[in-house]
């Protein structure tokens, strides 16, 4: 079967932006990358998509969401409008997670046990684009028992076919998750790959964003700047490390706000040692994470936003037995690289090969997932 052009789209929690780019693939195999290209929210929209954090959508929220797949659009627009783009087949259009609780009890008003929310109407651009579009990822995942997290392990594993292994590949976004690569042994799952793990390891850019603009009303620590004149406050960070989420075999995944709590239990240290010890705790976490791992990687490439801050960089390299460095050194983009996976996984879904498997998620089998739309004839 020929090669896919695909075009992924990803809003993730960090709530910076969408990034879009474009690949070429069989669903296997990597064959071009095309453009790419991030396009930031403006801070009245970032607030916005805030507020849906945490819950079930309402009726009130129709206008806020429906600007969500605007811009969405509107960035397939500015990503095809370049001059080396090629004509696109399908995309793969990841919405913008609100709720993720996999495995969450029901009561006080809670999506029920099993729920993950991505809105975003994929209909809407099929129609507006026309191109057809893959949507709604995780859910078929989480139906089926999984994790519906993370998403990203199989293209990783396409990406590193050629890279010395085991190998780890950390994604810092607003949660971290690792993707665990083994050599050529068998497989947990036989998809036809190199053995593949993957689980959220806790925190990552999220609770160090929301406790900049609680207390300084700043989106982010750019370059880790203010955290690196804190000072960590250990005690806390031991704590918190007694998490029982740290003490669960993976897979396992989190939602946002899983240690929203930690920002509440910073009220009384200053700016720069709460993100001090928010960042720390996104390092340590990594760490305690590892432990998990079948064997030592030889290597941690970093993508994600995380990778731009050079304290947690250095905070990682301290906590981990093996060289830490960003995906940019074995030329992946680190910008573009998970919408690249969502136009990888599109193509997946189309041709019924697995999006996740019990490795990476859970899912009592390789599961292909995914909700499809043709656009619609005009008139």
């Amino acid at each position: 079967m020929a090669p896919t052009v695909a075009l992924g789209l990803m809003s993730g929690t960090s709530l910076d932006g969408i990034d879009a780019a474009v690949i070429t693939t069989d669903g296997k195999t990597i064959v071009a990358r095309g453009p790419a290209l991030t396009i930031p929210y403006p801070p009245a929209f970032r607030d916005g998509l805030r507020g849906l954090l945490g819950r079930r959508p309402l009726p009130s929220d129709a206008a806020l969401i429906r600007e969500l797949d605007e811009r969405h659009i509107a960035a397939v627009h500015a990503l095809t409008a370049a001059a080396a783009a090629p004509a696109v087949d399908v995309i793969g259009y990841h919405g913008q997670t609100v709720w993720h609780r996999p495995a969450a009890k029901g009561g006080g008003g809670a999506p029920s046990a099993g729920e993950t929310i991505q809105v975003g109407c994929g209909q809407r651009l099929a129609d507006a684009l026309e191109i057809p579009v893959v949507a709604q990822f995780r859910v078929a995942d989480v139906a089926a028992g999984g994790e519906g997290a993370p998403l990203v392990p199989l293209y990783h594993r396409a990406l590193a076919l050629a890279l010395p292994r085991p190998l780890a590949v950390l994604n810092v976004g607003g949660v971290a998750n690792v993707t665990w690569i083994g050599g050529d042994e068998a497989p947990p799952a036989s998809d036809g790959g190199a053995a593949v793990i993957a689980f959220d390891t806790g925190p990552g850019n999220a609770l160090i964003d929301d406790w900049l603009q609680r207390t300084l009303g700043l989106p982010y620590d750019d370059g880790g700047r203010i955290a690196a004149t804190g000072t960590v406050d250990e005690r806390r960070l031991e704590r918190w490390l007694g998490h029982p989420y740290f003490s669960l075999p993976p897979p396992k995944s989190l939602d946002r706000d899983a240690f929203s709590f930690a920002v509440g239990e910073l009220a009384m240290l200053s700016a720069a040692d709460g993100a001090a010890t928010l960042t720390a705790f996104t390092a340590a976490a990594v760490a305690r994470g590892a432990a998990s791992l079948p064997s030592a990687p030889r290597r941690w490439l970093v993508t994600g936003g995380g990778r731009h801050n050079p304290l947690l960089m250095a905070m990682l390299a301290s906590r981990l037995a093996a060289p830490v460095e960003t995906v940019d050194a074995v030329g992946w983009r680190g910008d573009a690289l998970e919408a690249e996976a969502f136009a990888f996984l599109a193509v997946r879904s189309l041709r019924g090969l697995p999006l996740t498997l019990p490795s990476t998620t859970g899912v009592a089998r390789p599961q292909c997932g995914g909700q499809r739309h043709q656009p619609r004839r005009q008139g």
